[in-house]
C-alpha cells in the first residue's frame, strides 16, 4: 500500500533522473509488501539498503578524512557514526518527505510504518544503493553530501558526535554508581539484512531502545535515547 506512487516530483526535488525506473520503485518497496503480495517479480529494498549502507560509509569516511586533517581516528569515527546512524538518516528522510512514497503492506501502513525511524533510515540507504547502481559513485556521493554530510555542522554544534555509549556510562557511574547493561530485545529480517533492537538498562530499569543493522549501532541509539530519557543530553 502506497500513499503516493508518482516519483516525478520527488526525483525533481532530489535532482535525480533514473535510467532504470524499476530501481527507484524497488528502493521504496518494504519487505512487508513483498511478503503480502507473494509475487517473485516484486523485490524489497533490503539488497539496495545493504549496498547503500556500504556506499554511505565510504563517502562519509573519505570526506571526513579530507576535511579534518588534524582529527584523530577516534574523533573521525565518532563523527561518522553520528552521520550514518539511524536517528540522523530518519531525520533526513522526514525532511525530504520520503515516507509518503513507501510501498508497505496494509498492516505496516496501518501501524504507521511510513513514520518508523528504522524503516525511514533503511529507505535512505536503499535510495543511495539505487543511485549508485543507476548512476555511479559520483552521483551517489552528491546525494550523500547534499542531504546527509550537510548535517555535520548541526551535529557538531549540538555535540551529537559524542559517543553516546561512553557518555551514558560515564554519567551513570558518576551520578548513580551503576554501569549500564545492554540486552538484545529483538532480532528480525533475513540473514543478509538483519535488524537488531538493543535495550539499555540501569539495574532493572529499561531506559532506552535502539534498532539498527548492527548491534553496536543499535546500542549507540539506545544509549542516546537513554541520555534523553534521563535529561543528561
Amino acid at each position: 500500500m502506497q500513499a503516493n506512487s508518482d516519483y516525478t516530483q520527488l526525483l525533481r526535488k532530489l535532482s535525480l533522473k533514473f535510467s532504470d525506473d524499476k530501481l527507484i520503485t524497488e528502493a521504496f518497496t518494504h519487505k512487508s509488501f513483498v511478503n503480502e503480495v507473494e509475487d517473485p517479480s516484486v523485490k524489497s529494498n533490503e539488497r539496495l539498503e545493504f549496498l547503500g549502507d556500504a556506499v554511505l560509509e565510504v563517502v562519509v569516511t573519505k570526506h571526513l578524512f579530507q576535511d579534518f586533517p588534524n582529527k584523530e581516528e577516534g574523533d573521525l569515527t565518532s563523527m561518522r557514526s553520528a552521520l550514518v546512524r539511524g536517528n540522523n538518516l530518519s531525520k533526513v528522510a522526514r525532511k525530504l518527505d520520503l515516507g509518503q512514497y513507501l510501498i508497505l503492506s496494509k498492516g505496516e501502513f496501518n501501524s504507521k510504518g511510513q513514520n518508523k525511524g528504522y524503516i525511514l533510515a533503511n529507505l535512505v540507504e536503499a535510495i543511495i544503493g539505487a543511485i549508485y547502481i543507476d548512476q555511479g559513485m559520483s552521483k551517489a556521493a552528491e546525494f550523500i553530501l547534499k542531504n546527509i554530510y550537510a548535517c555535520l555542522p548541526d551535529i557538531l554544534e549540538k555535540n551529537g558526535h559524542i559517543d553516546s555509549k561512553t557518555k551514558f556510562q560515564e554519567i551513570s557511574q558518576e551520578k548513580l554508581g551503576i554501569t549500564p547493561e545492554y540486552k538484545l530485545s529483538k532480532e528480525f529480517g533475513p540473514d543478509h539484512s538483519k535488524q537488531f533492537t538493543m535495550s539499555v538498562y540501569l539495574e532493572d530499569e529499561k531506559l532506552g531502545d535502539g534498532t539498527n543493522s548492527s548491534k553496536q549501532k543499535a546500542e549507540q541509539e539506545a544509549a542516546l535515547n537513554a541520555l534523553k530519557a534521563k535529561g543528561w543530553l
